[in-house]
């Protein structure tokens, strides 16, 4: 063995114990409890809407992002699945993303809960989501058959 295949095997096995030191932690038990923020949050990402058909909310939840400026990226009716994003003002390089789920409740009702990240981070305003709400509830009194 020469002085360059020696070097490259010492640099390998060096290699290797550093990678194998770098075992993942095991994940914490806790990741994924539910906090009390958590349900907050996810009280201002719902609302229910007297809606008996899942088409016409499925309509109305497209109308509206795309009466916000939207770009739909995905709809899956199905699944009841809508994704869509944007750019945001004012510098037209951060981007909005808007991903909203749609399920049919008992008695007529419907329940759409939107999901939103602004440059990669969640959106956690209220307020955001009570505007988008807002949105939805024209459209749908405009889709309505």
């Amino acid at each position: 063995m020469n002085w360059t295949q020696t070097v490259r095997a010492l640099m390998m096995v060096a290699g290797m114990a550093t990678l194998h030191g770098c075992v993942a932690p095991e994940p914490r038990q806790e990741l994924f409890a539910p906090t009390d923020a958590q349900m907050k949050i996810r009280s201002a990402q719902s609302r229910t809407f007297e809606v008996k058909d899942h088409t016409v909310a499925m309509r109305g939840v497209i109308a509206a992002l795309q009466d916000l400026g939207f770009i739909i990226e995905r709809a899956n009716e199905p699944l009841g699945l809508v994704t869509a994003a944007r750019f945001a003002e004012p510098n037209y390089y951060d981007v909005l993303g808007v991903t909203v789920t749609v399920r049919l409740q008992e008695a007529g009702k419907t329940m759409i809960r939107a999901n939103a990240i602004y440059n990669s981070k969640p959106i956690e305003d209220p307020k955001v989501y009570q505007n988008f709400f807002a949105a939805v509830e024209r459209s749908l009194f405009l889709v309505k058959d």
